[in-house]
């Protein structure tokens, strides 16, 4: 019977690693290590839950319940999944990857209860909306923010006219800070600080060859 019980783990395992082979693949923070190991766990957990206490004495008359392990697991993986999530930049970073942290173990707790079916549907339900939403359909990518550093000459109206693409090309401006200072060959120029965000349909790469048809801007960096 205890082969069996390995079989779900193992099984879990598997279901998890394919989830964290998807992130993987986008470079974020949890990996496949992360995700077989969060999965075999939660099975383990499940397993013990349901059966680890078959050798007690009067078992007819013992009451358990199976789900106190259980609800432990989603707590405590709760807590894992917030060590994934950081700020970068003004935006928040990892939810995704620790919301699917904690997907992870229910899909080995439901291997581990013996629901193979509902566990291997949910890992594919799972990839498949991770694949769908990290697609081109820009109404479901989310906003993201660029740092911008802007060279310009010091000209009349120069932060005018850089304001005035920023609003033309509907880029949302977070911060703007300009500083007065000289370049290398001791002329008088501008900084600028700049945060930004743009939605799933702005190209930040056409904006910056837009900006750099203007005439005061001496260069831009990206950070």
């Amino acid at each position: 019977m205890e082969f069996e019980y390995l079989l779900r783990i193992l099984i879990a395992g598997l279901c998890g690693a394919l989830i964290g082979y998807e992130r993987k693949s986008r470079m974020k923070e949890a990996g496949i290590r992360t995700h077989f190991v969060v999965a075999v766990g939660a099975s383990l957990m499940m397993v013990i839950s349901k059966y680890a206490f078959q050798d007690q004495t009067n078992w007819d008359k013992l009451v358990l319940d199976p789900s106190r392990i259980a609800a432990q697991v989603v707590s405590g993986v709760g807590f894992l999944g917030a060590g994934m999530i950081f700020m970068q930049k003004q935006t928040v970073k990892g939810l995704t990857t620790a919301a699917g942290i904690w997907a992870t173990a229910g899909t080995g707790m439901a291997v581990g209860a013996g629901l193979y079916i509902v566990g291997a549907g949910v890992t594919i339900i799972i990839l498949f909306a991770q694949i769908l939403l990290h697609g081109k359909i820009t109404r479901l990518v989310s906003p993201k923010t660029e740092q911008l550093t802007l060279y310009l000459n010091d000209e009349k109206d120069a932060i005018t006219r850089i304001k005035s693409l920023f609003h033309e090309n509907n880029i949302f401006m977070i911060s703007f800070v300009a500083k007065q200072s000289q370049s290398s060959e001791n002329k008088s120029e501008i900084s600028i600080e700049a945060l930004v965000k743009l939605t799933g349909s702005q190209n930040i790469d056409q904006f910056l060859s837009l900006i750099q048809e203007e005439s005061s801007v001496r260069s831009v960096e990206v950070h």
